[in-house]
């Protein structure tokens, strides 16, 4: 078959207008800090994140999804509500420079808490309403800064209908949350955790991340999401994901995001580094597959990279 009709016949197409892509904030200027797990990614300081965004979008990004990295950490992870904070800070800034992109915040403590946990906790134990009371109020706070799009990713149960209560007392009835409403208890998080200053201090986050090996504890999951408000719903990580994101893609009619995460991003570099595999062509191939599973839209490392060739 020719190339051409090739492509004419091809079912599946990425967008650039469907990618997401994930940046790491943090206080300070001329900062530019590589993450060693993650070839290409980098912490930014807020004048690096204005410049990153504008290569962004002339590469035809149109989302950001804003991970922040705190001055001083403590067991409440008291920057996150702040208006002082990194991603508040962040969030007026980019609004200043790139009013047309979409902001999206991370909506978690797992980044600025001391002990790394998403949660507060007390006497080593996570407590479900505590944390989902101060995730409200971390949304309110982002969403006062400016954001377009709220993105709770702690799994608690309750989060997002305690932010859309939030959300709309405060007169932001219209701003949309996005929920990691499917978000497995993954080994592929560890390059993340570097980026973000997130590792636990103790034990780890399997009391409230899925079992990786429930299908019906997922489809539940995201079933409670969108009861409570979701707007889109995530799954993540991805690639090892493709059945739930497939089965969610059937059931519900809202928005589906997916998300390939630190961990199949630096698989895909270090084999390619290696010459193991392209690089290249499995970034296509795997981002396709996760588009061919349901997603409309994906959150991904290789965001600019792939908008270039798009």
């Amino acid at each position: 078959m020719k190339p051409a009709l090739r492509e004419m016949l091809q079912e599946t197409i990425l967008r650039r207008e469907s990618l997401i892509a994930p940046l790491f904030v943090l206080h300070g200027s001329g900062i530019k800090n590589p993450v060693k797990s993650m070839p290409g990614v980098y912490q930014l300081s807020v004048d690096n994140i204005l410049e990153e965004a504008k290569a962004l979008q002339n590469a035809g990004i149109k989302s950001l999804l804003l991970f922040g990295i705190p001055l001083i950490k403590n067991e409440l992870g008291s920057e996150a509500t702040q208006d002082s904070g990194i991603i508040q800070q962040a969030v007026r800034a980019l609004k200043a420079a790139v009013p047309e992109m979409i902001l999206i915040t991370d909506v978690c403590l797992c980044e600025y808490t001391s002990h790394g946990h998403c949660g507060i906790v007390e006497n080593g134990i996570i407590l479900n309403d505590k944390t989902t009371d101060r995730l409200a109020d971390m949304a309110l706070s982002h969403a006062r800064a400016g954001t377009d799009m709220v993105a709770p990713s702690d799994m608690m149960d309750g989060t997002v209908a305690a932010i859309r209560m939030a959300l709309d007392t405060a007169g932001f009835e219209s701003l949309p949350i996005m929920a990691y409403a499917a978000k497995f208890a993954s080994a592929l998080y560890a390059p993340f955790r570097e980026a973000a200053q997130s590792r636990p201090e103790f034990g780890d986050r399997k009391s409230h991340q899925l079992n990786s090996a429930n299908r019906r504890d997922a489809m539940r999951s995201l079933e409670r999401c969108a009861e409570e408000g979701a707007d889109i719903l995530m799954v993540k990580p991805a690639l090892p994901y493709l059945d739930i994101l497939l089965q969610a893609r059937k059931r519900f009619t809202l928005p589906l995001a997916a998300y390939q995460v630190s961990g199949e991003y630096s698989m895909i570099m270090a084999a390619g580094e290696q010459g193991y595999i392209d690089a290249n062509a499995v970034m296509l191939e795997t981002l396709l597959a996760i588009k061919r599973a349901g997603a409309d839209l994906i959150i991904t490392y290789f965001a600019k990279e792939l908008a270039k060739q798009l």
